[in-house]
């Protein structure tokens, strides 16, 4: 739920990029950081394992503009990919406004991506949340590799309710933004 600072005239709003571990979801937010002017970003905070990049979340502070003269700030997150992190998964999804679920299109990570999108189901609905009441969009990141899945076959396994799906090479920026203001829109549209 976006939180509304009325003294300051600050809406406040919190996307979970969600999938598989070693998807794509840090290097998402690692380009994006990249790319923004250090006034409109804030510091990209990493927790890396021995296993894993990102162990908790990966948070970044995002100014874009301003909604009925109130400033608009999306904070980051990604979750951890790997299962024996739920715990943490779960907490990361709370007060979310918008998920950004990131697929891996290697064939071999089909069944990953739909166990992790079965995962975060499962995790939103201990916020009473569903996919039906929650903005979320797909991104199918890696497309570049020789195993990458046809399209056709991400949209089958994955896209269950219809959302709007991007295409995706996170590690050069193919894509990155465009699924970020997709979901940045439909956050802002439920604002309104």
């Amino acid at each position: 739920m976006a939180l509304v600072n009325y003294a300051a005239r600050e809406i406040n709003c919190k996307i979970v990029y969600y999938g598989t571990g070693l998807g794509g979801k840090t290097t998402n937010l690692k380009y994006i950081h990249s790319q923004l002017a250090p006034t409109t970003r804030g510091e990209l905070i990493s927790l890396a394992t021995e296993t894993e990049r990102t162990l908790f979340f990966d948070f970044l502070p995002l100014d874009l503009g301003e909604v009925q003269g109130f400033k608009t700030r999306f904070s980051l997150y990604t979750v951890p990919g790997q299962v024996e992190y739920n715990a943490s998964r779960k907490l990361i999804l709370n007060g979310v406004d918008g998920i950004i679920f990131v697929a891996d299109s290697d064939v071999t990570r089909s069944k990953d991506n739909v166990d992790s999108l079965q995962n975060m189901i499962e995790n939103l609905s201990e916020y009473n949340l569903t996919l039906d009441n929650i903005p979320w969009v797909l991104q199918y990141n890696k497309r570049d590799l020789a195993t990458a899945m046809p399209v056709e076959r991400l949209e089958k396994e994955l896209n269950i309710r219809a959302v709007p799906s991007f295409e995706a090479i996170a590690s050069e920026g193919l894509g990155v933004f465009a699924t970020l203001k997709a979901i940045s829109k439909l956050i802002l549209n439920r604002l309104q």
